[in-house]
């Protein structure tokens, strides 16, 4: 962590340590669950990293232990306040029904099918394939010779401190933060930040505030929280030839003009 974003932690945290925890708290504990070469454990690294020194001014701690999907059971998450998950949707759905009350974070599937399950704990942070799909679409109104993809994240998104988290997470990882590294990351940080100050700590709780309360930034320049189908919020890039050309909703096409014209809005009824 560069000596910079340590004395932009010092300043706004230590006057505000008093009122969100005291010395001496138990960490708070995350589980991952997936493959730790996945790019979304690197991500989940980066974000327990950035928590852990913000800790250091407010009395807290983070931890974070690993399993892999084969190896879950619903009592290796015993003590745990939240599940970052980057496996098959199999053990997401499993993961989801078996732990009612924790917060469940997908940060590698895109499939819409687990969107309109709306299992009320599972929270997706990586984008819906009809949010990438309706961001595309919006596009090629606009340039319809364009062969942009869309894309959750890119290491050259520069905007709304971008820039200086894409340069944190190469320098710890000696790799470019992709998709699935921003959505580990993300998964981590919006939890951390709520925890730190909300001083959460009950699995429960800390659930009810993620669904009905959050307002994340995420480094994407507006307040993300997350859809009654538990999908966040958020804007999507356009990338053509590894650049980015446009972000969606795209200006003047989107309707309505905002991120709700991305990705599924409502559980089925």
């Amino acid at each position: 962590m560069d000596k910079f974003l340590r004395k932009i932690f010092t300043i706004y945290f230590c006057c505000t340590a008093f009122v969100y925890a005291a010395a001496g708290d138990p960490a708070t504990r995350f589980v991952y669950v997936g493959s730790t070469t996945d790019t979304a454990y690197k991500g989940a690294l980066q974000g327990l990293e950035e928590a852990n020194l913000q800790g250091e001014f407010l009395g807290q701690s983070y931890e974070m232990s690993v399993l892999s999907a084969a190896d879950y059971t619903a009592s290796a998450l015993s003590g745990v306040q939240a599940a970052v998950v980057a496996a098959d949707a199999e053990t997401l759905l499993r993961m989801g029904r078996e732990n009612p009350e924790l917060p469940v974070l997908n940060v590698s599937l895109t499939d819409d099918d687990l969107r309109y399950r709306c299992l009320g704990n599972v929270l997706h942070v990586i984008p819906s394939d009809k949010m990438l799909r309706d961001a595309e679409a919006q596009w090629r109104k606009k340039k319809p010779e364009s062969k942009a993809m869309a894309r959750a994240w890119h290491p050259d998104f520069v905007k709304f401190a971008a820039r200086d988290l894409n340069k944190r997470f190469l320098k710890n990882h000696a790799v470019k933060m992709d998709d699935r590294a921003w959505a580990g990351w993300a998964a981590v940080k919006m939890v951390t930040d709520t925890v730190a100050r909300q001083d959460l700590k009950d699995r429960a709780a800390l659930l009810t505030y993620l669904r009905t309360k959050l307002a994340f930034d995420g480094q994407k320049g507006l307040s993300m929280d997350f859809r009654p189908t538990g999908q966040l919020r958020q804007i999507i890039l356009l990338v053509e030839n590894d650049k980015i050309v446009a972000e969606a909703p795209v200006r003047g096409i989107a309707k309505p003009p905002t991120v709700e014209s991305l990705g599924i809005l409502d559980c089925p009824k």
